[in-house]
């Protein structure tokens, strides 16, 4: 306990965490037994290569804003809205320190940058993008692939479901809270 009889910041992770624990479990479990075609594993290791540290979804910023000039200071903010939700994400990992999957028989398809599961960052850096680019890329785009890349991750064993949502909740929820700057950059219309 923490002075004054609050919870320390592990008792209540462990709280959270031993709640969804059992359920966590199953669906992993689950998704991992169902997901060993040669092709769906290619896929998603695939994608989080190119999710690893919102690489994906900085890139796509950057080349938007340098053929896009007529709104080239959306797309750099919207990109600095996804780096600011990554580096948030990663701050988070390092207070909440839940450790990643490790069962016997389902070992890791990937190699990742960093020991901790909670918030899973490539859903954090997908979802803010869903948000960030809303107007520059089509929703169509932006949400398949916000899905495959959390998807992805629970295929390659690095995250567990709570990961996922946990971080898809906060990216989005980054990028909204930013919306309104990011907008700011947008051309008026008709110029």
């Amino acid at each position: 306990m923490a002075p004054g009889g609050i919870p320390a910041t592990g008792q209540v992770v462990d709280i959270v965490t031993g709640f969804v624990t059992g359920p966590d479990v199953k669906l992993y479990r689950s998704v991992r037994g169902r997901t060993g075609h040669p092709a769906v594993q290619g896929a998603c290791k695939a994608l989080s290569f190119v999710g690893e540290h919102g690489g994906v979804f900085l890139a796509t910023g950057l080349v938007g804003a340098a053929v896009d000039r007529e709104r080239r200071t959306q797309w750099l903010r919207a990109t600095a809205t996804i780096a600011g939700a990554h580096a948030a994400s990663m701050a988070v990992k390092r207070v909440v320190r839940r450790p990643r999957p490790n069962f016997p028989g389902l070992e890791p398809l990937v190699r990742t940058a960093g020991r901790h599961s909670f918030p899973s960052s490539h859903s954090v850096s997908a979802a803010a993008s869903v948000v960030a680019f809303r107007g520059l890329v089509p929703g169509r785009v932006t949400v398949p692939a916000a899905v495959a890349m959390g998807f992805s991750r629970l295929v390659v064993g690095v995250h567990y479901p709570t990961d996922v949502i946990g971080g898809a909740a906060m990216g989005a929820a980054a990028a909204h809270l930013s919306r309104s700057w990011t907008r700011a950059g947008a051309a008026p219309k008709g110029a």
